[in-house]
């Protein structure tokens, strides 16, 4: 049966490489499914067993915070705050600091996908109407949504896995992650800014690929985006100041939402990112059962043999940039997690495994999203432009980190 389990978390951590496996209509999450529902079948765990594997208080935090940002969304806020920042008469690199900076706010609180999803389009807009490039201010979002959503334990799917997991303190891992978040989007200002020099204004053919639209594609309400942010405000100050569970605290606030006399819980259900739940139940299901078999003990022993042991935080970094990029960050976090043994362990796997997003476009969730939103309106770019931006951003931002966390083991040591 080990054998089984090993060829079935081979199989299922292949499709994650790939995307899904070749010849079969799958992708990520199906292939996650398909896998569990391999290892149920044969016997290799039982129901209870692969249930008892699902980490509920995890799902619950993450369905309670896809909630409020479809509240946020559907309540216009996005698309309103992305308007007035584009506005602002500000100088093209100024602007570009602003976005920063208000995509990093955003994303440290709600979803950075969401984030993506939401300001990508108003964004072309806004620059086709101010004559500016977009490329510049799109990569730009994408780099600061990933880096912002760093910076706190509700800011992406993976620190929320990180944190419930570990029974990180918010507070403390916001202290933590704060210097080198901010550093990371001083650096990634600096950088597009130095390769955007005199180049900001945009050339004939991408403004007349990118005609002016309308500057919201969801108008503001403001009853429906106070109740989000009243949410929100309230959400942080329970994690920040009180000992209450997350997820108990999380999942009242999005019954709260839920309970609307203007939006119907279809629409708020519908921006619900499902198939991410099911990945993640999929991939605690089938990370549980080779846990059952000892194999990774082993595996860890002979690299220890071999002069590498993966609880430090040395080989840990190395190992969590390489397979967020190979696998995801989400599925090579819960692959890393067993090895996190130390204080600093738990900070290293969120900072390492979301910054190693901005390395390729694959790299996360939130560059899909920016390009293929670009891409339908009429802006090109392609891997080498944004590897461009997003390797020299990566490992800058890497290198921080890296600085910082050597920094706090001397200092703690």
């Amino acid at each position: 049966m080990t054998t089984f389990i090993v060829v079935v978390f081979l199989v299922v951590y292949l499709g994650m490489i790939l995307g899904g496996l070749p010849f079969l209509q799958l992708d990520r999450t199906g292939v996650a499914l398909l896998g569990a529902i391999s290892l149920l079948s044969v016997g290799a765990l039982t129901l209870d067993q692969a249930a008892n594997a699902v980490d509920l208080p995890t799902l619950i935090l993450f369905f309670s915070f896809m909630v409020l940002s479809a509240q946020m969304r559907l309540g216009g806020f996005y698309d309103w705050a992305t308007a007035r920042l584009a506005a602002l008469p500000l100088a093209p690199p100024l602007l570009l600091a602003a976005l920063i900076g208000l995509v990093a706010l955003l994303s440290a609180v709600f979803s950075n996908d969401i984030v993506c999803l939401a300001v990508a389009p108003v964004l072309i807009t806004a620059c086709a109407r101010r004559r500016l490039d977009p490329v510049p201010y799109l990569l730009a979002l994408a780099c600061a949504a990933n880096i912002g959503s760093a910076a706190t334990l509700i800011g992406n799917p993976q620190n929320m896995l990180i944190g419930q997991t570990l029974h990180l303190s918010f507070s403390g891992y916001l202290a933590e992650a704060a210097p080198p978040v901010v550093l990371g989007l001083a650096a990634t200002w600096a950088l597009i800014s130095w390769q955007s020099r005199g180049r900001w204004a945009a050339v004939p053919a991408a403004s007349e690929a990118t005609p002016p639209q309308p500057s919201a594609e969801v108008p503001l309400d403001d009853w429906q985006t106070t109740k989000g942010l009243l949410i929100a405000g309230v959400l942080l100050v329970a994690f920040l100041f009180t000992p209450w569970p997350r997820e108990h605290v999380a999942l009242t606030a999005a019954g709260v939402l839920l309970m609307s006399r203007k939006l119907h819980s279809n629409q708020m259900l519908g921006l619900v990112d499902w198939q991410l739940l099911i990945l993640f139940i999929g991939l605690f299901v089938v990370n549980h059962a080779l846990q059952q078999t000892g194999v990774v003990p082993r595996v860890a022993a002979d690299f220890a043999a071999a002069g590498i042991d993966l609880t430090r935080l040395g080989p840990l970094f190395l190992l969590t940039f390489a397979l967020s990029n190979i696998v995801s960050n989400v599925p090579a976090v819960m692959l890393l997690l067993p090895f996190a043994n130390s204080p600093l362990s738990g900070p290293l796997l969120a900072l390492v495994s979301t910054l190693a997003g901005n390395l390729l476009i694959v790299g996360s969730v939130a560059n899909i999203i920016v390009v293929g939103t670009a891409a339908r309106r009429g802006v090109t770019i392609d891997w080498h432009r944004h590897a461009r931006v997003g390797v020299p951003v990566t490992l800058i931002t890497l290198a921080i980190c890296a600085a910082y966390l050597w920094l706090r083991g001397q200092l703690a040591g």
